[in-house]
């Protein structure tokens, strides 16, 4: 008990507004930063700032749903790392964001809009999205509890076998109806995501934003209840926390903002893991911090993979726009392999 008496401290101390606003101005304005370096580079490399407004309203779309992107899987990423007690649990590595993005692909097909109707055409996708990030999150949690107990190792293992199942049903139905993928960007864009305003309707990156936006304000009102589930269930319920009920929560909501954000972009992996261990280094482990923290550096960290790009893409040596999801899990495969790394190295200690 002596030895959770620190995290504790922290999780229990109130805040005040003007903390809360100064922790939201500080990763807001990271995130302003790269986001204007980022609007003056082109589709095609250039380098410079748009005097063209219509250009500079392209660009800045772009940004904007990289951004939106970013933020939410990072934000989701906080969230499952301090539910499942797990430093390499997130959206991508679990499952969830290839059942999402398996879901609205599904949405796609002609005779699902036509289920669907008038009434849902605006958050159809979405919705179809959700369901597809709830069930691969249930699926894993299933299988990965024994005598009521999730085993890490087991979570990270069943994750990515539901992240293989879910590509080879993707796989299955774009041999059978490749037109669909065609009319949606290729299936490159399912695999690995990426960025692609040219095939979004203006209403679901709308739809996309408002649920994230939403659902990020509720993590946020949650945060300080997140500290007490980092902790073990007899210590959380001696605070008086009912950590079944904030874990469901904090799981539905996280799959929510991770199923909008795929359901626009597609499943684009590792943000979710590498964010919250940034921010961490920088502001510690308070989940009140860590999740703004966090989130503005997810936005910081796609826009600027976005941006990447559009850069190589002007280059002779790659001479095509790689999907940003290439280069996130370039980024995040070592990094990943790096946490397991030390992760063992302590166990073995």
């Amino acid at each position: 008990m002596l030895q959770a008496a620190p995290k504790l401290e922290f999780s229990v101390r109130r805040w005040g507004a003007a903390r809360l606003l100064l922790t939201l101005a500080g990763a807001f304005v990271l995130w302003a930063v790269v986001a204007a370096l980022c609007l003056c580079v082109g589709s095609t490399g250039e380098i410079g700032w748009p005097a063209d407004p219509g250009v500079r309203a392209i660009r800045l779309e772009v940004v904007l749903l990289s951004s939106m992107v970013g933020a939410s899987l990072a934000a989701a990423g906080v969230v499952y790392q301090a539910i499942l007690r797990n430093p390499l649990a997130d959206p991508y590595l679990l499952g969830v964001s290839s059942g999402a993005s398996l879901l609205a692909y599904v949405w796609r097909f002609p005779f699902v809009a036509a289920i669907a109707g008038s009434l849902f055409a605006v958050v159809s996708q979405q919705v179809c999205a959700f369901v597809g990030a709830m069930a691969a999150i249930s699926l894993v949690l299933l299988l990965s509890t024994r005598r009521g107990r999730l085993e890490p190792v087991t979570l990270v293992l069943v994750g990515v076998i539901v992240n293989a199942l879910n590509g080879s049903l993707f796989l299955l139905l774009n041999a059978r109806f490749p037109e669909v993928t065609a009319a949606a960007g290729g299936a490159v864009a399912f695999l690995v995501g990426g960025i692609q305003t040219t095939t979004l309707l203006p209403r679901q990156e709308y739809a996309a934003a408002l649920i994230a936006g939403v659902g990020w304000i509720v993590l946020l009102y949650l945060s300080g209840q997140l500290n007490v589930a980092t902790l073990g269930e007899a210590e959380a319920e001696a605070l008086g926390t009912r950590i079944q009920r904030l874990r469901w929560a904090a799981l539905i909501v996280a799959s929510i903002i991770t199923a909008a954000a795929v359901s626009v972009s597609g499943p684009i992996g590792f943000v979710g893991l590498i964010c919250p261990h940034v921010a961490r280094m920088i502001v510690g482990s308070d989940q009140r911090r860590l999740l703004p923290w966090s989130t503005g550096i997810g936005a910081a960290l796609l826009a600027a993979a976005d941006a990447a790009t559009r850069i190589l893409a002007g280059r002779p040596a790659v001479n095509t726009l790689l999907p940003v999801g290439v280069l996130t899990a370039l980024l995040g495969a070592p990094f990943f392999l790096q946490l397991l790394w030390q992760r063992g190295a302590r166990i073995e200690s």
